[in-house]
C-alpha cells in the first residue's frame, strides 16, 4: 500500500484535530447564551481546548519510546472521537470544559506522534511533507467560521456530532491503511525517552528560544487584533475578517514554507522567515487605512504560517533516528509552553495602560534582538543543526 494514501488520511485527522480546537473560539456567544455564563466562563472553556493541547506532550512522547507511532495516533483519533461527543451530550458547564480539554489532550498526543511519523515515511522531502500537513491543517482554521454559520441555523451541537463521526471515520481509514503499508523502522532504536531528550538538548534548545520566542509574540498579536484594529479605528465588522485574512494567507504559505525548507539551510531560513514576520508587525502598526492594513495583515500571516512547517523540518530532521520522537516531544512542550504566555503577558500590558502599538514594537524589538543573537551564532558555527552544525543532519 503507498505511503501516499496513509499520509492522506493523516491530513484528513490534522484537519479534525485542529478544527476542534479553533471552532469553539466563534461559539463563545452561543455557550453564553445557552449555558447562562459570563465571558470568563467562556473564555475559560477555549483555554481548555488549547492547555490540553500542551498538557499531554512530554507524557505523549514517553508512549512512544513504548509503543508504535499508528498506535498512539488511533488514540489520538479515539480521544478526539470521545470529546466531540462530550460537547456535543454536554448539559451544563463542567462536562463541557472536561470534554473540551479533552479535545485538546487529543491534539496535543496527535502532533507529538504525527509528525515524527511522517518525516520517517519521507525522511527525503520532510519539508514538503509537513508543509502539506499543515496546510491540511490550516484550512480548518479558515473553515470553522463558515461551518459554525451553518450549525447554527439548527443546533450548534451539530458541528461536534459531525465531528465526532468524521473523526472515527478517519481514525479507522487511518488504521486500516497503516496495516497494509511498508512501515518504516527508523525510530525503533528511540526507547529511552530521557536520553533520547538530553543528548539532544542544544537543538532542542535552539528550536524552542526562537521558535517559542516568535510564537510568543504571535499569540499576543493574533488574540488582540480584532480589539486592536477597533482601537485604530476600523469597524467591528472589518475588525473581525482581518483574521480570516491572516488564517487565510496561512493556506499557501505551509505548502511553499515546507518546499523551501528541504532546499534552503535551516537556520538561515529561519531566521530570514521571522525576519519578515518582524517587519509585518512593524507595518501592522503603522499603517493606517483599511487597504494598507489588509496588506500588512498578509503580510503578517503569510510569514507566521511559514515559520511552522520550517521549524518542524529543521527539527525533525536534524534529529537523528535513535532519538527523534523524545526530543521532538520535549520541543513541542516547550515551544507551546513558551508561546502560551503572549497574550497574557500583553493583556497585562494593555490594561496597566500601555497602548496596543507601544507593546507590540516593544515585543518586535526584542525578538529583533534574538534573531540578531542567532545570526552571529550560526555566522560562528555555534548553533545546532545550522548550515555549519550538520553533525545531527538526518
Amino acid at each position: 500500500m503507498s505511503r501516499s494514501r496513509l499520509f492522506g488520511s493523516l491530513c484528513a485527522i490534522v484537519f479534525l484535530v485542529n478544527f476542534a480546537r479553533v471552532v469553539f473560539a466563534p461559539l463563545i456567544g452561543e455557550f453564553i447564551s445557552e449555558f447562562a455564563i459570563g465571558e470568563g466562563t467562556a473564555g475559560l472553556i477555549v483555554t481548555l481546548a488549547w492547555l490540553g493541547s500542551a498538557a499531554p506532550r512530554l507524557p505523549a512522547g514517553w508512549a512512544l519510546t513504548r509503543f508504535s507511532r499508528q498506535y498512539v495516533v488511533l488514540v489520538s483519533g479515539a480521544m478526539l472521537t470521545v470529546g466531540a461527543l462530550g460537547v456535543a451530550l454536554a448539559p451544563g458547564v463542567p462536562t463541557l470544559m472536561a470534554a473540551a480539554f479533552a479535545i485538546g489532550l487529543a491534539s496535543g498526543v496527535y502532533f507529538v506522534a504525527a509528525n515524527p511519523f511522517i518525516a520517517e515515511l519521507f525522511p527525503t522531502r520532510v519539508g514538503r511533507v509537513m508543509g502539506v500537513h499543515g496546510m491540511a491543517s490550516q484550512l480548518a482554521a479558515v473553515a470553522a467560521a463558515p461551518v459554525v454559520t451553518v450549525a447554527l441555523w439548527y443546533d450548534w451541537r451539530l458541528a461536534f456530532y459531525g465531528l465526532a463521526l468524521a473523526s472515527a471515520a478517519s481514525t479507522v481509514v487511518f488504521v486500516a491503511l497503516a496495516r497494509r503499508t511498508d512501515l518504516p523502522d527508523a525510530g525503533a532504536g528511540d526507547t529511552d525517552f530521557l536520553a533520547g531528550a538530553l543528548s539532544e538538548w542544544k537543538l532542542i534548545l535552539a528550536g524552542v528560544v526562537l521558535m517559542g520566542l516568535t510564537s510568543f509574540v504571535w499569540q499576543g498579536l493574533f488574540n488582540f487584533y480584532e480589539l486592536y484594529m477597533v482601537d485604530k479605528g476600523l469597524p467591528p465588522a472589518a475588525a473581525r475578517n482581518l483574521l480570516t485574512v491572516i488564517f487565510a494567507a496561512g493556506v499557501p504559505a505551509f505548502l511553499i514554507s515546507g518546499d523551501l525548507a528541504d532546499r534552503l539551510p535551516h537556520v538561515p531560513y529561519l531566521l530570514g522567515i521571522v525576519s519578515v514576520f518582524l517587519v509585518g508587525v512593524v507595518l501592522v502598526v503603522v499603517s493606517s487605512g483599511l487597504a494598507a492594513v489588509v496588506a500588512a495583515s498578509v503580510v503578517v500571516g503569510f510569514a507566521i504560517h511559514m515559520l511552522f512547517p520550517a521549524g518542524d523540518t529543521y527539527l525533525l530532521a536534524s534529529l537523528p533516528d535513535g532519538s527523534r520522537a523524545s526530543a521532538y516531544a520535549v520541543f513541542s512542550a516547550g515551544m507551546m509552553t513558551t508561546q502560551a504566555a503572549g497574550s497574557w503577558v500583553v493583556g497585562e500590558a494593555i490594561e496597566a495602560g500601555a497602548g496596543y502599538d507601544a507593546v507590540f514594537l516593544s515585543l518586535a524589538g526584542g525578538l529583533a534582538l534574538v534573531v540578531v543573537a542567532y545570526a552571529v551564532l550560526e555566522y560562528a558555527g555555534r548553533v545546532p543543526g545550522g548550515a555549519a552544525g550538520t553533525e545531527h543532519a538526518a
